[in-house]
């Protein structure tokens, strides 16, 4: 499958953010089970792409949007954080995930250190990132050791959110 990577377009976003949020509500609900409650709120996806050195991407096969990624990026540090990736509900497991990524490593070959987070109980993302991307877990923010930069607001929480695990990648220069 040919995919290809490009900045995210304003009259794309309704779509990525729908996409991104059922990729996120499934896997919550493999673990958790079904629920009413919007496991990835518009407003955090909002909030990234709002964020200073923010660039978001849409990850197209055959015309169809089948994935995504947000990062925020600091120039001078040459740090970059991925916020958001995700891949289609009925696209996962072929290895969409793993060009998205590849991809914007090679659009920023700059940054020295990446960092992302992904919720403990999500298995599939703990080892894409670990044994398919080269990060490494270097945290695990929970009740008794919070993240300190976390600033979600009160009606932004997530029902069982136990606790995120904090990646790093440093890139060989």
């Amino acid at each position: 499958m040919k995919i290809e990577l490009r900045q995210l377009q304003k009259t794309e976003i309704p779509e990525f953010k729908r996409e991104m949020q059922k990729a996120f509500q499934i896997g919550s609900e493999a673990v958790y089970g079904k629920t009413e409650t919007q496991i990835l709120p518009e407003s955090d996806i909002d909030r990234s792409l709002a964020a200073k050195g923010s660039a978001a991407f849409a990850a197209f096969a055959g015309g169809e949007m089948i994935g995504g990624a947000i990062v925020v990026l600091n120039k001078r540090s040459r740090h970059g954080h991925l916020d958001f990736l995700f891949v289609k509900v009925g696209v996962q497991g072929k290895g969409v995930g793993k060009v998205i990524w590849s991809k914007i490593e090679r659009l920023y070959p700059d940054v020295k250190i990446w960092e992302t987070c992904t919720p403990y109980f999500e298995k599939k993302n703990i080892h894409f990132y670990i044994n398919r991307c080269g990060f490494h877990a270097v945290e695990f923010f929970n009740s008794k050791h919070p993240d300190p930069n976390d600033k979600k607001l009160p009606d932004a929480e997530k029902p069982d959110d136990d606790g995120m695990f904090r990646f790093e990648k440093v890139v060989k220069q």
